[in-house]
């Protein structure tokens, strides 16, 4: 199981690792934030990051992900892309997390592919004609709903398989 470490502005890694918590009703294993303080030194941080790494990586290596390519949290991660067995991907929401997360039982560049399928797939505009989310039946269950066209079944009036997808929080929070 691919380790996953999260480097991005304060408190936005944090922030996403909590809200993986919340998803899975506790934090999977193996998954590790580092929040870049304004006023951070680069390179104590890509020491930590390191460090980090050293502690999640698993048999089939860590998935890095970070949030703005080209900002100060992305050339720290960068800068761990060169060590065996590591992938680093900019522009981490957290629909990418949710997929990186389920298929990090996969090889390390199947992660990467799923992850950043995720993250794209994860984008929609809303508005009040837009159909609720569904889940298919063929999904694992750890992936988020899809839109209604994503999901053949769905798309051919909702035949068995597809559902709208429960609401995890009823309760709200």
């Amino acid at each position: 199981m691919a380790g996953i470490l999260i480097i991005a502005h304060a408190p936005f890694a944090t922030a996403l690792r909590e809200c993986i918590a919340h998803i899975y009703g506790g934090l999977p294993a193996r998954i590790g934030a580092i929040d870049v303080m304004p006023d951070c030194d680069p390179a104590q941080v890509i020491d930590l990051a390191q460090s980090e790494l050293d502690r999640l990586r698993e048999d089939n290596g860590a998935l890095v992900l970070t949030d703005m390519f080209g900002a100060t949290p992305a050339n720290i991660a960068s800068r761990l892309a060169t060590l065996p067995s590591v992938r680093v991907l900019a522009g981490v929401n957290l629909p990418m997390l949710v997929r990186a997360v389920c298929y990090r039982t996969t090889p390390l560049d199947t992660l990467v592919d799923k992850a950043l399928a995720g993250a794209a797939k994860g984008v929609h505009a809303i508005g009040p004609s837009t159909p609720p989310p569904v889940k298919c039946a063929a999904d694992v269950d750890c992936l988020p709903a899809r839109s209604p066209e994503a999901c053949p079944s769905a798309a051919a009036g909702g035949a068995a398989g597809c559902a709208p997808a429960p609401n995890p929080n009823p309760a709200g929070s």
